[in-house]
């Protein structure tokens, strides 16, 4: 379907333009510096790409937004290497001799992994990730696209959040994208909003700060940071460039998010060797997450999403602590360290701080029964007081962090003893979300309530519809048996268990220090662990907190003093390896199937959308429609939108309830009126929309009736304007997944 091309231009005159229609495709030069490539200039009609077809020309392309095929592979001439590498080369060999051999594996290295990688703008790349699978999707679907096509590949919250560290780079100097974001009309017309604070955007800032530097570093010294082609596609596609390279934005935006997770696997070596006593438990942590890493992490398939920036740090601040509750004499560092891991996994997520108030809880009853040291509680409460005014002020004064379960815990903690301490919490929680006006924020343990509860209405049916948000697969449990890892975590959990068990009853304490502290942090792993459960089997998405803490739990079958009694009799090391070739049987199947996964992405009818609205529409139209939908529409047109993925927000999910009226059996006037109030222009109507339904109760019409049982005899509006959108409406562009309409 995609003929790629990769041809150098020569030195010489340019060829006569071709059209971008034609099968023989243009030769191009290799891209110099960091910035674009250097291309042939055709004539201005040659260079205008074709628009889309116009009202019902799309119907013959095929549908789906997310088919994959098998990848091509890529022929690279050998001689076609970084012109980084040559300068290097060039400066050092003469005085370094020893570097030349180095240079030349390195070299060799590239050329083997450049073979490897999938070469046009739709196709899924090879990602410098930590986890196992080789295909890795960049925030629009790819890891390398066209610059001069459309970009907006993969809908939804990475899209969305891609596109402000776009605007940034973008920008004239980095302030200014940095007021642009800061200052944002497009994401929510007509209002202004801070969508750092609104959004929890620090990596984007971060990461556009470092690729700003990163390029003007690189075009200082000449040094080459990214290589483009041109694609030729089949007809009625438009030929396209694609670049790979850190010099390219998305290339180097997912290789950041890769890195911090590749370092991530060092911390969980290092917390389950430090649990565990022995470097064996820390390989066995990471041995454990690669066997589930399919259960363990979305970052290879959703690298923009908030967790990949936040999770890392948790894995820290575990780690930290758990040094603090072990060890008797704590030096301050300890303590500030923690205080900044708090601020780091707070900083870019908005559930993280439930997350750490299920970690005060588990701390909170060891702390009442005497097993931590009152000194040491207080001034573990007290940097988390700290951390969350320090991410209180660093976002702007967001009150979120002051009206949490996790801040009204904190509180808490100095208040009140015993029991009286949890409806403590949550009252103060509820008086502080009324006094600072955020008590129709949706959080985390409003979905949770939802569950428990069984209560329904449009916004929670909206979250746990969703898969992410459903209860945990009946399939998860079996896939965590066949690994090993649920039946080792249990066996442990057991013996934790029995042991403290035996203190508490027979002599509650011993003298020994250092033993204590083990039994401190076991109490504590095994507390966690069992919050973690409850919450992965009420919502799906979070077993990102429980499958890596089993993987670190597991580290645990090398503890000497939890089972020394079995090394006496069986030696250490047949135990371990016997286990490991256990886990390894059905563990590297998993890994084989991970990196299996090859392919390429294509949405088609999403592409001739944005082509539409870029040349077919003024600037300043307002567009509204499905969440997805329009953060494609504003990362790839930098159209104005009036709603958006980032659901948690009160005034954003009105506008999206107005906006999704479309779906309901209101009358056409009605929300007509509705989405002329929102100041809308088009309307981007999804067919699949109105007759989808991902399970019982939720397609969109059933939304619909439960939230508006009112109109429940009339007809569906969605198919009363696919037959017919007028007078209210009128159909201005129609392809075989998406109708626009103009709002009359």
């Amino acid at each position: 379907m995609v003929g790629q091309t990769r041809s150098k231009l020569k030195e010489a005159a340019p060829e006569p333009a071709r059209s971008s229609r034609c099968a023989q495709p243009r030769r191009r030069r290799r891209a110099t510096g960091a910035g674009e490539p250097e291309m042939e200039e055709p004539p201005a009609e040659a260079e205008k790409p074709q628009p889309p077809l116009p009202v019902g020309g799309g119907g013959n392309l095929p549908g789906g937004s997310r088919d994959y095929s098998p990848r091509r592979p890529r022929n690279l001439n050998p001689q076609n290497c970084m012109q980084m590498e040559v300068v290097a080369k060039t400066l050092l060999v003469g005085r370094f001799q020893f570097l030349s051999c180095l240079l030349e594996q390195l070299r060799d290295k590239v050329q083997q992994l450049r073979r490897r990688q999938v070469g046009s703008r739709t196709s899924v790349g090879i990602g410098e990730a930590p986890g196992p699978p080789r295909v890795r999707r960049d925030p629009r679907g790819a890891q390398r696209f066209s610059a001069a096509c459309s970009p907006g590949r993969d809908p939804g919250e990475e899209g969305l959040y891609y596109s402000y560290f776009k605007t940034i780079i973008e920008a004239p100097s980095f302030l200014k994208g940095l007021w642009m974001i800061m200052n944002d009309r497009l994401t929510e017309y007509p209002l202004v909003i801070n969508t750092v604070k609104r959004f929890h955007l620090y990596p984007e800032v971060i990461i556009a700060f470092w690729y700003r530097i990163f390029v003007g570093i690189m075009n200082l010294f000449g040094l080459e940071t990214k290589t483009c082609w041109n694609v030729t596609r089949v007809e009625p596609l438009n030929e396209v460039q694609s670049c790979e390279g850190l010099g390219d934005p998305a290339c180097f935006y997912v290789a950041v998010i890769f890195i911090l997770n590749g370092i991530m696997m060092g911390l969980f070596f290092i917390h389950g060797a430090y649990l565990s006593g022995t470097q064996l438990g820390g390989l066995i942590t990471v041995l454990c997450y690669f066997f589930n890493h399919g259960e363990a992490t979305r970052v290879m398939w959703t690298p923009p999403l908030r967790e990949s920036f936040s999770y890392p740090f948790l894995v820290l601040q575990m780690c930290i602590l758990t040094l603090i509750l072990r060890t008797s004499n704590n030096n301050r560092r300890h303590f500030i360290a923690l205080c900044l891991s708090n601020v780091a996994f707070m900083l870019p997520w908005q559930f993280a701080q439930f997350i750490l108030f299920t970690q005060i809880a588990s701390l909170f009853p060891m702390y009442v029964v005497g097993y931590i040291e009152p000194n040491k509680f207080q001034k573990i409460i007290y940097m988390n007081m700290v951390s969350v005014l320090l991410c209180f002020v660093l976002m702007f004064g967001n009150p979120m962090y002051l009206s949490s379960y996790y801040s009204s815990s904190l509180l808490m903690t100095l208040l009140i003893q015993g029991c009286a301490w949890l409806c403590g919490t949550i009252i103060l929680k509820f008086l502080t979300s009324k006094i600072l006006g955020v008590s129709d924020h949706i959080r985390l343990s409003d979905l949770i309530a939802a569950r428990i509860l069984r209560y329904t209405d449009f916004d929670t049916l909206i979250y746990t519809c969703a898969p992410e948000f459903d209860f945990m697969e009946k399939a998860t449990p079996l896939r965590y048996t066949k690994t090993l890892l649920l039946p080792v975590v249990m066996m442990i959990t057991y013996f934790i268990f029995k042991k403290v068990f035996k203190i508490f009853i027979v002599c509650f304490w011993v003298q020994d220090k250092d033993y204590n502290g083990l039994i401190l942090i076991l109490i504590f792993h095994t507390l966690q662990l069992l919050a973690f459960t409850v919450l992965a089997i009420l919502i799906m998405r979070l077993k990102l907190f429980l499958t890596p803490h089993m993987c670190v739990m597991a580290s645990l079958i090398c503890s000497r003093r939890l089972f020394g009694w079995l090394f006496c009799r069986v030696r250490f090391e047949n135990v371990i390896f016997g286990i490991l070739a256990v886990m390894s049987i059905q563990g590297c199947t998993n890994l084989h199937n991970q990196w299996s996964i090859i392919g390429e992405f294509n949405n088609l009818p999403q592409e001739e959308l944005i082509q539409w609205i870029k040349y077919n529409t003024r600037p300043d139209a307002v567009f509204a429609g499905a969440m997805p939908t329009m953060a494609s529409v504003k990362l790839s047109t930098l159209h104005p939108i009036v709603n958006h993925p980032h659901y948690e927000d009160a005034d954003l999910r009105a506008r999206t309830k107005i906006v999704y009226s479309t779906y309901s059996r209101k009358s056409a006037k009605e929300v007509r009126d509705k989405l002329l109030e929102l100041h809308v222009n088009y309307y981007v109507l999804e067919e699949a929309w109105c007759v989808v339904r991902t399970k019982p109760g939720c397609s969109m019409l059933e939304i619909w009736d439960v939230e508006d049982p009112s109109n429940t005899a009339n007809p569906p509006l969605c198919s009363i304007l696919l037959k017919d959108a007028r007078p209210y409406f009128t159909t201005v562009f129609q392809n075989s997944m998406y109708r626009v309409l103009k709002v009359n």
